[in-house]
């Protein structure tokens, strides 16, 4: 890894970054002098490196030198061309399928099981689905009500959820890709953390029907509330409300049992990322999704555009042809949707991204891709769709943190790791979110925030291993219900926010 003042991923990088803000003149290895004060997580050149050459980190090209550089410069980003994107007509499948994976301290949980047999519940949560934007403000103060005069009487239910959206009319509903915001919604409604409880709550003359977002068998006056058939606000409220009353009688008889890690659901997400988050962080994640893999459980890591310059490693990873080519599907529906809207994935990097040292795309993605671990990719799932397999999945959705967890949501996960350097409060009301940070200076300024610490990966005190362990552990007392993440304490909750590429009419 290099000497304490700096940081080498691989052999062949000739860039390091900074563990600390450094002064010009100070000798960060035997041979090298910086020549100009860096900040914390940039790069230093390891070596002289001519204008147009090739700019290495992770062992793999980022860009390419738009100056001539000197050994000891501080490299940023506006010193580096991009380079184009992995070609996705000449990748390889099955060529780097790993198997020796570490084995896990725990292989079940304490979870709610499900009547259908699929994922289990990690929390037991009354959730109450709108077909459309109008009802929600009637709909909130009814979910106040039911949270103050009625969960008190259900102890075992853990909370009650008004998935509101921005969808519903005003859209063009026929629209080929209106299929992504329809398919995430339709999915919501049978979340394992709802109990195969249906509530959903509809104004009437919409054009999102109660047929495209139910199963006809859950069509039922016991289900559904209509606005424009019940007389006036106090009836609407009267009714949601006593729907809402026989649906918590019946999730509060739910009970949590000891069950296998293949019926636990976890997400992998990263934001907020900075220069440690690919040595650290995402590292240790990536440890412990294999852990979970190991043990029998499905792991889902997304964010198309923080995957698409390491496409390639990832395409070697799946497990046949046909995940490669739903992976290769996948990618080329991304380039052309950013494509029609007249930018690429340069348009991905935040701000604090770049503060944090990460100078483009390819250097964020190279880093965002190590919290899939090295698992086998056993399915490619397009955004919002549920998984069909067990072990490791990529969910091709946006790397919007908000619509990437709701994404995530609506394919069934019931605990997402969430991993950050430049710091966020993130938080989803559906499913628990621990939060992961890649330095040690984010955990002394968060402390009440940020649940599990990376940063001593980098001084030494800590291995890789080490923070996955305590990582997975951490996965299992929070899935089990035996502890709170501080995101969930607070009650830190984002919107459930669509992936809408239709048109809006």
């Amino acid at each position: 890894m290099g000497l304490t003042q700096s940081i080498k991923i691989n052999e062949n990088d000739n860039v390091a970054i900074t563990v600390n803000a450094i002064s010009a003149g100070t000798m960060i290895r035997e041979d090298i002098t910086a020549n100009q004060d860096i900040p914390q997580g940039h790069k230093i050149a390891l070596c002289d490196i001519p204008e147009g050459e090739t700019i290495v980190r992770y062992g793999v090209p980022i860009g390419y030198a738009q100056q001539k550089i000197n050994k000891g410069d501080w490299i940023n980003e506006h010193m580096i061309t991009l380079p184009n994107p992995p070609s996705l007509d000449e990748m390889k499948f099955a060529v780097n399928l790993v198997t020796d994976l570490p084995e896990p301290p725990k292989k079940t949980f304490m979870g709610f099981p499900n009547s259908d047999g699929g994922y289990a519940g990690t929390r037991n949560i009354l959730g109450i689905v709108t077909t459309v934007q109008c009802v929600t403000g009637i709909l909130n103060n009814a979910v106040k009500k039911i949270k103050e005069e009625l969960l008190p009487k259900y102890p075992n239910v853990d909370d009650v959820v008004a998935i509101n959206h921005a969808y519903g009319c005003g859209v063009a509903i026929n629209a080929p890709e209106a299929k992504i915001p329809i398919r995430m919604l339709h999915n919501i409604v049978k979340h394992p953390n709802f109990g195969g409880e249906t509530m959903v709550i509809s104004l009437g003359c919409e054009k999102l029907t109660l047929e495209m977002l139910l199963d006809e068998e859950d069509i039922t006056h016991e289900n559904v509330v209509v606005f424009q058939n019940v007389k006036g606000h106090d009836a609407i409220m009267a009714e949601i409300l006593a729907k809402a009353e026989t649906k918590l009688k019946k999730l509060n008889v739910r009970t949590r049992v000891e069950l296998p890690l293949s019926k636990l659901l976890v997400g992998m997400q990263c934001g907020g990322s900075d220069a440690f988050s690919g040595v650290t962080a995402n590292p240790a994640a990536g440890y412990a999704a294999d852990m979970l893999v190991q043990a029998g459980a499905t792991v889902m890591f997304s964010e198309v555009t923080e995957v698409r310059d390491g496409v390639h490693i990832i395409g070697e990873r799946c497990i046949n042809d046909e995940v490669g080519k739903k992976l290769i599907a996948e990618m080329k529906w991304y380039d052309q949707y950013l494509e029609n809207g007249q930018v690429d994935r340069s348009a991905n990097p935040t701000p604090g991204n770049k503060k944090g040292g990460l100078s483009n795309i390819v250097e964020k993605a190279m880093g965002s891709i190590a919290k899939s671990g090295r698992s086998p990719i056993v399915e490619v799932l397009s955004p919002g769709e549920r998984p069909t397999k067990k072990g490791m999945i990529f969910a091709a959705t946006p790397a919007s943190d908000f619509v990437c967890g709701s994404c995530q949501l609506s394919s069934g996960m019931t605990l997402e790791v969430f991993m950050t350097g430049c710091g966020t409060p993130y938080g989803l009301a559906l499913a628990p979110v621990i939060k992961v940070c890649s330095r040690n200076d984010m955990k002394d300024m968060w402390q009440d925030l940020i649940d599990i610490n990376a940063g001593p990966i980098v001084t030494g005190a800590a291995t890789i291993e080490d923070i996955g362990t305590l990582l997975f552990n951490e996965m299992i007392d929070v899935a089990s219900g035996h502890k709170q993440c501080l995101a969930e304490k607070y009650g830190l909750h984002n919107d459930f926010t669509l992936f809408n590429p239709a048109p809006i009419t």
